[in-house]
């Protein structure tokens, strides 16, 4: 994911809040297994 634009990077919708949420440095080798935007919602599950 190196000399991507932000606007450029991969997306999601949490599947709690219904809101989207960009890929993130931190994320990048479980991206696939991503389902929340935060952990607010992580515990909401």
């Amino acid at each position: 994911m190196r000399n991507v634009r932000k606007q450029n990077l991969p997306s999601k919708i949490c599947i709690i809040c219904n809101r989207p949420y960009s890929w993130r440095k931190k994320w990048e080798t479980v991206w696939d297994e991503v389902k929340y935007c935060s952990n607010q919602c992580r515990m909401k599950k």
